[in-house]
């Protein structure tokens, strides 16, 4: 047993020029990991990527929030402008029904991504809606979700809550930063909970709090319900700050839960990695 890397995005542009290198540095420590699409052509190419690397590269497909309008993102290291999609389901279900395909998302809730020419109620209902319809996706194709949330946890399970209840679907919440409070109601509805390189950051000197509450959540989310990720190539763990994050780079977070959670690393690395595979590789 090795990492599992539950979300990366190693088919981005931002690997063109070294994914077959940073693909060896992944290989030498025998990690698997989920491309994850968040649009049509980067969920194409997840899937390309997934079939040229059977067994050990899997994909995820569906469209992220913040593409649904057009505005300027900034994770850490990669500023881009957003390019409108609406959702297609009949493009996203001739996907998903590859074998290679293991997932449905990213898909979600972004409060943080606002566009400022458009009204905040019109973004929100959108983002309601085409959330829905991936979580609809799922359920017919029988395949988990990759949910992202940002600024948007108490929403999120409110409309689970609303439409659904508990146990809608089978799922993570990728990149979780919130709090303990947040986590709690998110493991009660069913889902496993993703943890990044977020986890190693040091805390802000103008919000302590906030990064205090984050790793409060880490421990109390069950052993059984974690599983640990990149987002590569954004979000570096602190061990790799102003570089490019690469999957194999998931140690550092395996090594920060075990810190938090007073645990061997090997037990977080074998308990996230069966974790993953039970989630996306094996029938429930």
């Amino acid at each position: 047993m090795s990492y599992f890397d539950t979300h990366c995005h190693l088919h981005f542009k931002a690997f063109d020029q070294d994914r077959d290198e940073v693909l060896v540095r992944c290989n030498e420590r025998s990690m698997r990991m989920i491309a994850v699409g968040t649009q049509r052509d980067t969920s194409r190419a997840a899937l390309e990527l997934a079939q040229k690397n059977p067994g050990y590269i899997f994909a995820s497909v569906g469209l992220h929030p913040v593409h649904l309008h057009p505005r300027f993102v900034d994770e850490q290291e990669g500023a881009f402008v957003s390019r409108e999609e609406d959702f297609d389901a009949n493009y996203y279900r001739a996907l998903a029904r590859a074998p290679e395909v293991v997932a449905i998302g990213e898909t979600g809730l972004d409060f943080y991504h606002m566009p400022d020419d458009v009204p905040r109620d019109v973004v929100i209902k959108k983002q309601h809606d085409v959330f829905l319809a991936h979580i609809a996706l799922a359920q017919e194709v029988g395949k988990p979700l990759i949910i992202h949330c940002r600024e948007a946890y108490r929403e999120l399970a409110d409309v689970i809550e609303r439409q659904y209840g508990a146990n809608i679907v089978r799922g993570t919440v990728h990149c979780f930063t919130g709090n303990e409070e947040e986590v709690e109601r998110l493991i009660a509805l069913g889902f496993y909970i993703g943890f990044t390189g977020v986890i190693t950051f040091p805390p802000k000197a103008s919000n302590p709090e906030t990064q205090a509450r984050l790793l409060e959540a880490v421990r109390r989310v069950p052993l059984e319900r974690l599983l640990v990720e990149t987002d590569a190539p954004y979000l570096a763990p602190a061990a790799y700050r102003g570089k490019k994050c690469e999957p194999w780079m998931v140690e550092e977070v395996v090594k920060k839960i075990a810190e938090l959670k007073e645990i061997d690393a090997s037990v977080v690395e074998a308990a996230t990695a069966e974790n993953a595979a039970n989630l996306f590789i094996q029938k429930p």
